[in-house]
């Protein structure tokens, strides 16, 4: 069967609260989408959002120096708030776990979704995602945040920033670096970048609160965003 995996970033989850009327809508086009394909199975990978921000901050203004191992940990566990919430609301296509380990051998995938949370500090979910993707046989990856496209600069700080259609994995990577640390702002985290490089993925990244966008990617159909490939 096919395979694609979801990157469900949680500023589109929880951007400061959950967002109801995203989730909702979310269902209904990924609905639609099995009944119509259904030779398709879909894993998604859920971000910590808001849950993660508030906690890791309100750690910091306690303790300036907390290491940044615990304050992965506190984004970690925030993304399997969301992962479950995710669950839930695909509970008739998905019948395994919450995965918070993606390299585990008891991992089953009996259903046509699978969700997954956070596994370990050292990287954010877009790297459990490319996990997720080489065990099951995926070769694309959709990264769905808050950020239409990738853009040459941070475009909040840069008024020049320009976007950018498509791009190398080498152009990609120099943009990132190689460095993580928690609540890095970057539009695919350096170490999923490297792995997903290194086994000739492919990433999309595009605004994820865009339902019909998120549908034709799915249905390989014109979109908007970036793709990011060798």
């Amino acid at each position: 069967m096919k395979l694609t995996v979801l990157s469900v970033g949680g500023s589109i989850i929880s951007p400061d609260k959950v967002d109801y009327d995203f989730l909702a809508s979310f269902k209904a086009m990924i609905s639609a989408h099995l009944e119509e394909n259904k030779d398709e199975r879909l894993v998604f990978v859920a971000g910590g959002g808001a849950p993660a921000r508030v906690y890791q901050e309100a750690l910091r203004k306690i303790n300036s120096t907390a290491p940044v191992e615990l304050q992965d940990w506190l984004g970690i566990k925030a993304t399997h708030l969301n992962a479950m919430l995710l669950r839930a609301v695909f509970s008739d296509f998905c019948q395994d776990d919450v995965v918070t380990d993606p390299t585990a051998p008891e991992v089953s995938f009996t259903g046509r979704v699978l969700v997954a949370g956070g596994w370990k500090p050292g990287f954010s979910t877009d790297t459990d995602a490319v996990y997720l993707a080489k065990r099951f046989g995926g070769k694309k990856v959709i990264n769905l945040s808050n950020i239409k496209k990738v853009y040459t600069d941070d475009p909040r700080k840069n008024p020049e920033a320009k976007p950018i259609d498509r791009i190398s994995w080498k152009d990609f990577r120099a943009m990132v670096g190689n460095e993580w640390n928690p609540g890095l702002n970057a539009p695919f985290d350096p170490i999923a970048s490297r792995l997903a490089e290194e086994n000739g993925m492919t990433v999309i990244a595009a605004d994820g609160r865009n339902i019909e966008n998120t549908r034709a990617i799915l249905s390989d159909e014109p979109f908007e965003g970036t793709i990011i490939s060798l």
